[in-house]
């Protein structure tokens, strides 16, 4: 029965610490979530800082929606992009004796492509039951080209202000990160109930190593509250309106209160209702079965006012003119047009964990497992409404609006670093360039980490000035995504007649800091391994962990 109650208890954690609730409500004491930090650097876990570091004949895909332009070599000292200069003309051999003559290290990326490194908007660490090492995300997350990560949270706040604290420092393996929190979490007074309690809770975040608010649906009053006092203090917002109080909070509420970013679909589809002011829900619907939850959203689509009309495109216009950012987070529901498919991805043997797996399974306690008997019919009502989500998104970005990309993994079949590439291929069904995409996944990123500091970016291009954050491969990743993925793509090679694996990011660049990503999933398949062989010699418990999204 303990075991029984420590199970629930960690599921009441991630509850109240992901996106479950609309309210604000408190986390329990952070040292109930056991999520082991990661390990510090080893001396041969990647390569510098260097005092003069270059990559030599590259071809660059800078992230502000420029062509591709190269050959050329970029010039790093420590930490920092020093320049990107000309290496010679398409077609000819490369120039000699171009500079720096002089340098402590080189990398030769003659044929590969350098693009900025990702920035992934929508994280958690995980923790048990799924993944009890913070190392196993991070080096996911790295190993396919992402170089910085916001928190929703990351994990608890003590957590995740040291997480961020030490890979400032490049002490460990991980992406930068951005530490945003639920108002309450951290402090010791509780529940915010109240605006006082809510601008109360705003100036300790601000003091306390908090960089930015996860919000929900909450009351007007206390949303009002929490952004007013947050844009005094340069701490960004984002929310997810969750069906619990998106009646009163939808998404163009919460952007008329100042709110920075909506993650997720919610509260859009809700502001566009067209016959009525609240979703026509089933009457037998219990918003705590997860799979009337998810299955009843999708079940939208057809009940607003449809793409193209005046009010769609007022509802965008309005944002547009607010300056609001969409951080779709696609790939976390798209288990839900082909459940099969994500149950069966290419990358769970090697590299998803079995008990993360474990986790994803058809499950009544564990959240995003809500495949109790999931139906064609569900599957199509998800496939419709992406078609419309598709097109909110690709018409707000027509207008100039900012997208970015987040992955929410560690749910729902989607599994850490493979859940971000997942998101780019998604953008592009969207309707966006894949020049658009990389766009989104970059610079529009670091713009809305930085905007609420009001501070000038500092990553999300490779220019002169920048920190060193990039992604390499050897393949092109705008004739197709799928080579940035860790199990890289199938192509069939026409010499052998055999098709063979191509691509996946060969390396990644954090503060001037090369890392070998192929060696960093190297390392995470390790771990899947050494857990896979620890269950032969234990036998498993017939009570899995619990957790509730």
């Amino acid at each position: 029965m303990g075991k029984r109650l420590h199970c629930l208890f960690l599921g009441a954690f991630v509850a109240l610490n992901h996106e479950a609730a609309s309210g604000f409500q408190t986390p329990p004491d952070e040292q109930q979530n056991r999520i082991v930090p990661a390990p510090n650097r080893r001396a041969d876990e990647g390569k510098g800082p260097f005092k003069v570091f270059v990559i030599r004949g590259a071809t660059l895909i800078d992230g502000s929606g420029a062509p591709p332009q190269g050959p050329v070599d970029i010039v790093v000292e420590n930490n920092r992009i020093k320049s990107v200069q000309g290496a010679g003309t398409p077609g000819l051999p490369l120039k000699q004796n171009r500079k720096p003559e002089k340098s402590d290290f080189e990398l030769d990326a003659t044929g590969m492509y350098v693009m900025p490194g990702f920035v992934d908007m929508h994280v958690h660490a995980g923790g048990p039951p799924k993944n009890p090492e913070a190392e196993y995300p991070y080096k996911l997350w790295m190993a396919h080209g992402v170089t910085t990560v916001r928190g929703v949270s990351l994990g608890p706040n003590s957590f995740s202000v040291k997480e961020k604290e030490r890979s400032a420092k490049n002490e460990i393996v991980a992406p930068r990160i951005f530490n945003y929190q639920r108002p309450g979490s951290g402090w010791d007074k509780g529940p915010v109930r109240t605006p006082e309690a809510a601008r109360e809770w705003v100036r300790w975040a601000a003091k306390n190593g908090v960089d930015g608010m996860k919000l929900g649906s909450s009351r007007p009053e206390i949303m009002a509250a929490l952004l007013d006092e947050a844009k005094k203090f340069g701490l960004g917002s984002t929310a997810h309106l969750g069906q619990t109080g998106v009646a009163q909070m939808n998404a163009i509420d919460a952007a008329r209160l100042g709110l920075g970013t909506v993650t997720h679909f919610y509260g859009h589809f809700e502001a566009l209702l067209k016959d009525y002011v609240v979703q026509p829900w089933p009457l037998d619907q219990i918003n705590n079965d997860e799979q009337m939850r998810f299955g009843q959203v999708a079940r939208l689509w057809d009940k607003i006012h449809p793409p193209g009309s005046p009010e769609w495109t007022a509802y965008l216009q309005e944002h547009l003119k607010l300056a609001t950012t969409f951080d779709p987070t696609m790939t976390i529901y798209s288990a839900g047009r082909d459940v099969m498919r994500a149950r069966n991805a290419d990358w769970h043997d090697k590299y998803t964990l079995p008990s993360l797996m474990d986790f994803y399974q058809p499950s009544r306690e564990n959240h995003g497992a809500y495949w109790y008997y999931w139906t064609t019919e569900d599957e199509v009502a998800w496939r419709n409404f992406y078609q419309v989500w598709f097109k909110l998104l690709n018409d707000y970005k027509k207008m100039g609006g900012r997208v970015t990309t987040g992955s929410d993994a560690g749910f729902i079949y989607s599994t850490y670093g493979f859940g971000i590439i997942h998101e780019l291929e998604l953008l592009q069904e969207a309707g966006f360039h894949p020049l658009e995409v990389i766009q989104a996944a970059t610079m529009n990123g670091a713009f809305t980490l930085h905007e609420p500091k009001g501070q000038p970016i500092e990553f999300g291009a490779v220019r002169e000035g920048l920190l060193a954050d990039m992604s390499i491969v050897d393949q092109n990743p705008l004739q197709n995504f799928k080579v940035l993925y860790g199990t890289g793509a199938v192509k069939l090679n026409d010499k052998t007649g055999k098709p063979e694996r191509v691509g996946g990011v060969k390396w990644v660049v954090k503060d001037g800091i090369l890392y070998d990503a192929k060696q960093l999933l190297a390392d995470v398949a390790k771990m899947v391994e050494k857990q896979k062989q620890d269950r032969m010699k234990t036998p498993a418990s017939s009570e899995s962990g619990s957790a509730q999204k």
